[in-house]
């Protein structure tokens, strides 16, 4: 058990998407992110299977075949593109990826920023979150337009840096959604 390491990465994260958030005007996204992991259903845990490196949800899976942590944690997080699978309206019983609101998908960038900073700490590209997102692409339920929006963004932070990325959300993402 690691619960003050874990305490101490789970605060490191969320200080940073919080930051990330300010720098979007998400003021209460910043404030409120990852509160469930501080739940004892999450909190706990993570502190068992911390390792410092990576998500403890990897290494839960790993150890009892699911994530009861992730299972709680995408129901109650809407940056999380897993909230937003539901059956598809077609009436054809199959699950789909419904489109993100896009300050939720502004608050996605900021966690997955946060995350590989968190874990890769020194180590941090502005590769890594792309890196990341192409890992998975091909195998999540993601909507399509939700999915290109942060590719886009994930892009141009690969490409440009960070400022360039926090730009593009300011002035084409967030501006044009209100």
């Amino acid at each position: 058990m690691h619960p003050l390491s874990h305490l101490k990465t789970v605060n490191h994260h969320r200080y940073l998407v919080c930051k990330y958030c300010f720098r979007l005007g998400l003021y209460w996204q910043g404030l409120t992110h990852d509160l469930s992991k501080y739940s004892p259903r999450e909190f706990w845990v993570g502190a068992k299977y911390y390792q410092g490196d990576r998500s403890p949800n990897d290494a839960e899976r790993q150890a009892t075949g699911c994530s009861t942590s992730w299972l709680h944690h995408k129901g109650r997080n809407r940056h999380h593109l897993e909230y937003w699978i539901d059956y598809s309206p077609n009436g054809d019983h199959s699950m789909t990826g419904m489109e993100m609101p896009v300050k939720y998908v502004a608050e996605m960038f900021c966690d997955r920023l946060a995350a590989c900073k968190t874990y890769h700490k020194g180590d941090y590209k502005d590769s890594d979150p792309y890196d990341f997102f192409i890992r998975g692409k091909d195998h999540t339920i993601f909507h399509e337009n939700s999915s290109a929006l942060l590719e886009k963004i994930l892009l141009i932070l690969r490409d440009q840096g960070e400022d360039a990325a926090f730009d593009y959300i300011r002035r084409e993402v967030l501006h044009n959604a209100k």
